[in-house]
């Protein structure tokens, strides 16, 4: 049985040098050399360099939705667990930006276009998405959010959202959008607020009065 020191030596090993280089850069040897191990030790934990990457990129992924769910505050404002909950996803794209923009980088070329590595791909987001979902529908229990839009599609959005902060915009940066300000737009749309209707000081007209004051023009 493959020794899981070697499978976790060879995925920090993979990670280094797919952080600094691109996929097609890196061989499978440099990963041995650096892991310290034989080339056929990394076959016998992974089928070939591209299953090392998408192991490597997605490493931590099952445990990001377990904490989603362990973690996230069951009480209290909706909009605060929500924030809660945004923040833990934040936290995983920020120690892993690089890896997760080259396996959006390598889905984007079609690497992923068909087959099994696209089916594992697309599970890991359903298992994200679920995880999601299942907070979201608290919200919709709660009248916070749309009951007409199923909750999976309510958690991609989301997701999308904050995917898209990660990787457009520079989070140590002060012109990166905040947690707060991802789920404000989430939860009220990017139109801005409406204005109260100011009460006029006038005294309304009753209806009889007004309908005569027509009949005698």
């Amino acid at each position: 049985m493959p020794c899981a020191s070697s499978r976790e030596n060879i995925m920090k090993a993979a990670e280094d040098l797919f952080t600094r280089r691109r996929i097609h850069e890196v061989t499978l040897d440099e990963v041995a050399r650096v892991a310290r191990v034989g080339k056929g030790t990394i076959y016998r934990h992974f089928k070939d360099k591209d299953d090392l990457f998408f192991e490597t990129a997605t490493a931590g992924l099952d445990e990001l939705c377990a904490l989603l769910r362990e973690r996230t505050p069951s009480r209290g404002p909706f909009d605060a667990r929500l924030r809660a909950m945004c923040q833990q996803i934040s936290d995983f794209h920020r120690a892993r930006h690089e890896l997760i923009r080259m396996i959006q980088d390598h889905e984007g070329r079609g690497k992923f276009a068909s087959g099994a590595m696209r089916a594992r791909w697309k599970a890991k987001h359903r298992g994200l998405e679920a995880a999601v979902a299942t907070i979201l529908a608290d919200g919709v229990a709660d009248g916070h959010l749309r009951s007409d839009v199923k909750t999976t599609v309510l958690a991609s959005f989301l997701l999308g959202m904050m995917r898209t902060r990660g990787h457009e915009f520079d989070l140590s940066s002060e012109h990166a959008p905040s947690i707060h300000a991802v789920v404000d737009l989430f939860l009220h749309g990017a139109a801005p607020p409406r204005p109260i209707a100011r009460q006029s000081n006038a005294s309304p007209i009753p209806a009889a009065r007004a309908k005569n004051r027509t009949a005698h023009r």
